[in-house]
Formats: C-alpha cells, structure tokens, sequence
C-alpha cells in the first residue's frame, strides 16, 4: 500500500443527506452542495471542520446503488476511507497485486472535481476508495 499518500475522507452511507447532516451542521461543520453520482448511483455530498477528517455522505438514488447492500444489513454506516495517490492507474495494478479487487476502471467523479477515483476491495482490509491527486 506504498502509494497511499494521505487520507481524503471517509465513506458513510446514509439513507437521507440532509437528515444525518443535520447532526453534523448542529456541531459546527460545514456541508457542501450535493452532487449526484450517476457512476455510484448515488447522490453524495462532503462534511467538513477544521482539525477533522472530511466526511462524505453517500445516499442512493433510484434503482441499484452500491449502498444498498450496507443500508439494509447494518443501517447507515461507515464503509470505507478513502486515500489520495499520484498515479491511480499505477495504484491499481500494484494493489491488484496484494490481492485487492477493483470494482471498475478508474472513472472520473464529479464530487471530487472531475479527478479520478477507483473503489477496491481486499478480503483483510475491506473496501478503499483512491483518489488521484488533482
């Protein structure tokens, strides 16, 4: 995991943005505009504070989401953090190495300003999401 530079934010997935920001919003943090995935399916939107990691909040949209899953076994939940790299593809093919999965091709998200991000997943460690450095 040599190229996991810093960690961007971490992944919950939630039922309903707006009701699982409130509690955040009433502590001081700030959310930002909801954007709609249309690669995950989802609608996400970013929480941030000053001396906290950045929190994303992930909600399905219509049809399939791959939140879906984690709403109905456990309810909304923490599911993944997210790391920031240099390389995305290089990443990849040397985590594909120590036996993580990608779920797709590195894509381009429009939550995180068009950079691109990849979701892997490892039967030790769970599921991470990468973010190319913008």
């Amino acid at each position: 995991m040599k190229h996991l530079e810093s960690v961007d934010h971490i992944g919950y997935a939630v039922r309903d943005i707006a009701t699982t920001a409130r509690y955040y919003t009433a502590a001081g943090w700030q959310l930002s505009e909801v954007y709609e995935e249309r690669v995950q399916n989802a609608r996400i939107a970013f929480l941030r504070r000053e001396g906290f990691p950045t929190i994303e909040l992930v909600s399905p949209l219509e049809g399939k989401s791959p939140v879906d899953n984690i709403l109905k076994q456990v309810g909304c939940s923490t599911y993944h953090v997210c790391y920031v790299v240099e390389d995305i593809n290089q990443a990849v093919e040397d985590l594909y190495e120590e036996d993580f999965k990608p779920l797709f091709f590195p894509v381009e998200s429009v939550a995180m300003e068009n950079r691109k991000i990849c979701y892997l997943y490892n039967m030790q460690l769970g599921l991470i999401e990468l973010v190319e450095r913008g």
